[in-house]
């Protein structure tokens, strides 16, 4: 195995399990309010648009895409046993939609100054996800949910700019040539 392949073996297994640990991690802290308008699981899931982001930057959309697949089927089973079905479900659908969105979004951005892709990708492919958990995860249940989505939602978005130093520091001098201030 060269060592391109054994880096981007390397860098699968590490995005598989990162997506699979902050998804079932997530799904769990979910179900924990804060108040009215934030759940514990508001504050951990948006490192999985980081983690795509880096992936997508490095590697591509179809790594990206291939990472969150395998990280969605592995979180989507662990849910379904540590969380709920009806979360798993719910986390399931707004996972694969929303990062399937960012990546997307994401990829036909990358030329632009580097922290505007990671930026709006992850808004809107936050304001996707956010949307779709809510609305699957607790409609109907009596649970505040819609102030729920709306504190999520803000938290992401939150996230999404205070992951960009993280994001910088991790694109590597490798991607120097794509960074315009």
């Amino acid at each position: 195995m060269t060592s391109t392949n054994s880096k981007s073996a390397r860098v699968t297994v590490v995005g598989i399990i990162a997506i699979t640990t902050v998804v079932v991690v997530s799904n769990i802290l979910v179900r924990y309010p804060i108040n009215d308008w934030l759940t514990w699981g508001a504050l951990s899931f948006p490192v999985a648009f980081l983690v795509t982001d880096l992936v997508n930057r490095h590697f591509g959309p179809q790594k990206a895409r291939h990472i969150a697949y395998a990280g969605f089927a592995c979180a989507v089973v662990l849910s379904y046993f540590l969380s709920t079905p009806r979360i798993a479900l719910a986390s399931g659908t707004a996972f694969i939609v929303g990062q399937l969105a960012d990546i997307f979004i994401f990829h036909r951005l990358r030329q632009l100054r580097w922290w505007k892709a990671p930026l709006i990708s992850s808004g809107i492919a936050s304001a996707v996800d956010t949307a779709l958990f809510f609305s699957i995860a607790f409609a109907g249940t009596g649970l505040p949910w819609i102030t729920w989505g709306i504190g999520d939602f803000g938290v992401k978005v939150a996230v999404a700019v205070t992951m960009l130093l993280p994001f910088y520091a991790m694109m590597g001098r490798n991607s120097a040539t794509t960074i315009r201030a």
